[in-house]
């Protein structure tokens, strides 16, 4: 069984930086695709950003663009998620999912982590 293990969460000020990584216990042929998700009191689970196996092909959410960058290290099973200038609007619990790319970005299917809590607060 697939364990994801995300860590790299905290309390920051609004501005500032996290970064979050996510490993996988082991490879498996089922992590065509591994992501980031975040959910909110009261929000949907949305997609942060997403990384294929070769780390190449990357999609992000809106509000990710331009501020958040996704890495992906196949060799290691892990997945890194920077990001920058941080909003207050940012916080949410951050859940690394790793699987089949259809099931994954439809918020289902695969396999999912924990989540690491990410506070953006004066």
């Amino acid at each position: 069984q697939v364990q994801l293990v995300e860590s790299g969460g905290g309390l920051v000020q609004p501005g500032e930086s996290l970064r979050l990584s996510c490993t996988a216990s082991s490879r498996s042929a089922v992590l065509d695709i591994m992501a980031w998700f975040r959910r909110a009191p009261g929000k949907d689970r949305e997609l942060v950003a997403a990384s294929d196996w070769s780390g190449a092909n990357l999609k992000y959410g809106d509000f990710a663009e331009g501020r958040f960058t996704i890495a992906r290290d196949s060799a290691r099973n892990t997945v890194l998620l920077q990001m920058n200038n941080l909003r207050t609007e940012d916080t949410a619990v951050y859940i690394c999912a790793a699987g089949p790319r259809t099931e994954v970005l439809a918020g289902f299917g695969g396999f999912w982590g924990q989540g690491t809590q990410v506070t953006v607060s004066a």
